[in-house]
């Protein structure tokens, strides 16, 4: 069983592979939003020792965590590819094969993630140099140890999430809107805008209740040290509840569509 997807994986590494000119690309054009970042912040913090308790260094080494956490987690374009393969009647070959295709599509988008995350580090580590007086390390021990469940079941909501959107097209011809309407909350719940605590507290407290606050702000606020260890400690149980949830929802949703999938096609 193991091997299978090993197999898999391997596969996803030399196809990812052909593209790691343009992981590298988008890592180098993420310094360039890394800058607008920079540029915007430098002027909220100046006249300001701290906002929300927390110094420009600080804040900055948050949103550079963000760039990191996002080739390492981040589904990109998951969705899309489960809607294409149920569109194009792709889906088929796996129908009559001992495979799961969400454990299939979950091996193929570790080794994606694991190409785009090992380039992005490559411009980091050209622009280290200029990055390093913005940059602080936790001190605590228990973050970094934290930090390895956080990042997986991130990677896990993530990919569910667009798994169960890529889903969709078994009832809808087109889910790009479902898409961008997800894209909009996650970038503003998950922590990309601006860090969630900064929020009014009703907000954030509720927020922290919903999946999106487990996709990037919660292992990078771990990271950067913007949550305590309670908070770090309750998170991962959450974490794991919607873990569960999400991978109960895909499994509803594939059940269902297989119902009114017609195999054409494949």
């Amino acid at each position: 069983m193991i091997s299978k997807y090993a197999q898999v994986f391997l596969v996803g590494l030399q196809s990812n592979l052909v593209y790691r000119w343009n992981f590298l690309l988008r890592g180098v054009f993420s310094l360039f939003h890394l800058l607008g970042v920079f540029i915007l912040w430098s002027a909220a913090f100046s006249g300001n020792a701290t906002i929300g308790g927390f110094d420009v260094r600080q804040t900055m080494t948050y949103f550079i965590s963000l760039i990191v956490l996002q080739f390492f987690v981040a589904a990109a374009n998951e969705d899309h590819q489960v809607s294409d393969e149920i569109r194009n009647g792709l889906i088929n070959q796996f129908l009559l094969k001992p495979i799961s295709y969400f454990a299939y599509r979950f091996t193929l988008y570790l080794a994606a993630r694991l190409v785009s995350g090992f380039l992005v580090l490559i411009p980091l580590a050209a622009a280290f140099p200029l990055l390093r007086d913005y940059i602080v390390m936790p001190t605590e021990p228990w973050r970094y140890v934290a930090a390895v469940p956080a990042l997986l079941l991130s990677g896990l909501i993530q990919f569910s999430i667009a798994y169960c959107f890529g889903l969709l097209s078994f009832w809808f011809l087109e889910i790009q809107g479902f898409i961008m309407l997800s894209y909009a909350v996650e970038t503003v719940l998950g922590g990309n805008l601006f860090p969630l605590d900064l929020m009014p507290a009703p907000i954030f407290k509720a927020a922290q209740y919903l999946p999106f606050y487990y996709q990037m702000y919660f292992p990078a606020a771990i990271l950067t040290g913007r949550i305590g260890l309670e908070s770090a400690t309750s998170g991962l149980l959450i974490q794991s509840a919607w873990v569960c949830v999400l991978f109960l929802v895909s499994h509803f949703l594939w059940k269902r569509g297989l119902w009114l999938h017609t195999a054409v096609g494949g």
